[in-house]
């Protein structure tokens, strides 16, 4: 019995090695398959900056790096007076990274535009938090996709002796390597482009998106799931001239809305809504939709009409119509209640009286004038988290590893951060002349990233829940938990470094 159990188990290791080979021969086709040390599926913001960050690297000079970008190489010859409805948020470590292979000095030789402040407050409350610096350095920066995109483009083409860029390039199909070396079995992870073309690399950097296909084919594990949100994308004109630096984001019942600075007379919003809202919002009239904008930042009527009807008007003259008309010198309070007031008025007069301290005067958001023809449009918001970020030969970043709800502004902050991690890790590979592939680095990065991202993740999923409802107890909650961060000046300084990497 044993020994017929023993024969049938040879005969099937022996056939199951029989099937292996041939499919690692029929996997590995010709020999004449380019290798690449590194392919990046994915040439958008976050693959893209990789790809420079790679071609770079002095470790890297004698490396063959692959960039694979489904759609058309993108040019911006000149730049257009019209803005993008597209922008990112650049944290200064994000700058940092674009600095550090030339990228960001094509940035402010185009356009963008740095905040020195950001003002965030609750709808349903008078609770609110002013991030800034003592010496009001700059927070971060606005900046459009296309900008930088085009930026990066520029760094690709200086470097195309070490990074090759194939525009209108898919993959179809990734075939990864045997799990123990065999003969005539290629130990690189092969790739089929939509025309047939094949080749093979020793790491693929997955940067295709919330629906990443490398993900997908590695079979890595996905937790997401869709919000009840979609966020609506605008270019704004402001009724006056303003120094604009200040970042601007209030947490309505429905959703929160963002105000962003481009110039002195343009911003950027980012409105999450309920889907129904955000397809009304779309299609609004434009009249109907700056007034919508006005009234979810508390601008009242009264205000925006004289605004309007003196554009030489100056902030003095603002603040006074603000005080004298219809807001008299109050903040629209629809969404109040008495004892959510009162509770909040107890706790400030508390803080007030144990540590005396400069309180952060509520500024006025500016007024919206009018609206860019054809800038509004809505996509779909959610949350996703990749369960591993590398496996053999496979590394994953950027939306591809994670997707996080716009309202902390972190979504390509997260990606870029993935950059740094990596290119640390391979560098240091190279360096000590490693398999790029392996294991052994992959992990290193996959742990640092993990921790971050996982924290920053939870906390803005807990917040869009929180700041979605008017139930009382858990209105009481966040407010005093907003007074408390806005009061606790070490907390925020915390808050402001950890968003600023």
């Amino acid at each position: 019995m044993a020994a017929r159990f023993v024969r049938r188990w040879d005969a099937v290791r022996a056939a199951a090695r029989s099937s292996l080979l041939v499919s690692c021969r029929r996997w590995s086709g010709a020999s004449t398959d380019t290798v690449y040390d590194v392919v990046v599926s994915g040439g958008g913001l976050v693959g893209a900056a990789m790809a420079c960050a790679l071609g770079y690297d002095i470790h890297f000079h004698d490396k063959k790096i692959l960039l694979l970008e489904a759609g058309p190489k993108k040019v911006l010859e000149k730049l257009s007076e019209t803005y993008s409805n597209r922008v990112s948020s650049i944290s200064p470590g994000s700058a940092t990274l674009l600095s550090s292979f030339g990228a960001w000095d094509h940035i402010c030789n185009m356009r963008y535009r740095a905040f020195r402040r950001m003002q965030v407050w609750d709808a349903c409350s008078e609770a609110l938090i002013m991030f800034d610096k003592d010496n009001l350095d700059d927070m971060g920066y606005i900046v459009e996709n296309d900008v930088i995109m085009h930026a990066l483009t520029k760094q690709l083409e200086a470097v195309s002796d070490r990074v090759t860029v194939l525009y209108r390039s898919k993959a179809i199909r990734y075939t990864w390597p045997c799990p123990f070396p065999m003969a005539d079995c290629s130990p690189w992870v092969h790739i089929t482009l939509g025309d047939g073309s094949t080749f093979q690399t020793k790491l693929l950097i997955g940067a295709d998106g919330h629906n990443s296909g490398v993900r997908q084919a590695a079979g890595i594990q996905n937790v997401s799931w869709n919000y009840d949100q979609s966020a609506v994308v605008a270019t704004l004109h402001l009724s006056e001239a303003t120094e604009n630096n200040v970042a601007w984001q209030r947490f309505l019942p429905s959703g929160p809305i963002a105000l962003l600075p481009l110039s002195d007379t343009l911003s950027s919003l980012v409105w999450s809504t309920s889907h129904e809202h955000a397809a009304e919002l779309v299609s609004m009239d434009e009249e109907q939709f700056v007034d919508a904008v006005n009234s979810a930042f508390e601008v009242p009527s009264q205000v925006r009409k004289t605004i309007n009807d003196n554009v030489s008007s100056d902030r003095s003259m603002y603040r006074m119509l603000w005080k004298h008309t219809g807001g008299n010198g109050k903040w629209s309070d629809a969404d109040h209640t008495d004892f959510i007031d009162t509770a909040g008025a107890m706790l400030q007069y508390a803080v007030g009286l144990l540590k005396p301290t400069k309180v952060s005067a509520r500024q006025l958001p500016p007024s919206v004038a009018r609206v860019d023809a054809k800038s509004r449009v809505l996509f779909p918001l959610g949350l996703g988290h990749a369960a591993e970020y590398v496996r053999p030969r496979v590394a994953l970043i950027g939306d591809a590893a994670h997707r996080v709800h716009p309202l902390a502004g972190q979504g390509v902050n997260m990606g870029f951060g993935d950059i740094s991690s990596l290119a640390h890790h391979l560098s240091t590979a190279a360096f000590n002349g490693k398999d790029l592939g392996s294991m052994s680095h992959l992990t290193g990065y996959e742990t640092d990233r993990q921790r971050h991202n996982t924290a920053l993740l939870a906390a803005t999923d807990l917040l869009k829940r929180l700041y979605s409802t008017s139930a009382a107890p858990l209105v009481l909650l966040r407010t005093w938990g907003l007074q408390a961060t806005n009061a606790a000046s070490p907390l925020k300084e915390q808050i402001m470094a950890f968003a600023s990497k």
